[in-house]
């Protein structure tokens, strides 16, 4: 059981996770080219498309935590410190997704939308793409504290 729900759970933040760390970093740059070509519709629907997927696999990425802490209820694993650590920056990446990058997004977006010109988005951009690189970079972490694991027996 422990393999299967291990499986899912990679499984699962592969496909979650991934696409929202891509598409987040795509969208910074997407938008500061629909902001300054604001009567171009494919850059507008470009940002439409990546601020849809970080939305979309946000919400598909709720699964991974929870067969995370399924595996480690197998395993026998939920109070070892680095899985405590794991946890935390799980959700503090979470919360700068849902509070910061996802709420940015949508203020490009409709600005975008509204033909609004690179001036008004631009330091938006830019703390939107610093939002972003933290919550990939503490993503990198997670996933560096679950292939190291300290303490593990595995001997990484």
């Amino acid at each position: 059981m422990t393999k299967f729900l291990l499986a899912v759970h990679v499984i699962a933040a592969i496909i979650a996770i991934g696409p929202v760390t891509v598409a987040a970093s795509m969208f910074p740059p997407s938008a500061r080219r629909a902001l300054a070509e604001p009567h171009d519709p494919r850059a507008v629907e470009t940002v439409r498309l990546l601020h849809r997927i970080c939305r979309v696999y946000a919400t598909v990425g709720v699964v991974v935590p929870v067969f995370g802490f399924a595996t480690a209820g197998t395993m026998g694993v939920l109070g070892d410190a680095w899985l405590i650590v794991s946890i935390a920056l799980t959700a503090l990446a979470a919360v700068v997704l849902v509070a910061v990058v996802l709420p940015r997004q949508t203020a490009l977006l409709e600005g975008a939308e509204a033909g609004e010109g690179a001036e008004t988005g631009k330091r938006l951009t830019a703390q939107l793409a610093m939002s972003t690189g933290i919550f990939n970079l503490l993503w990198a972490t997670v996933t560096i504290l679950m292939i190291i694991r300290p303490g593990s027996t595995t001997g990484a």
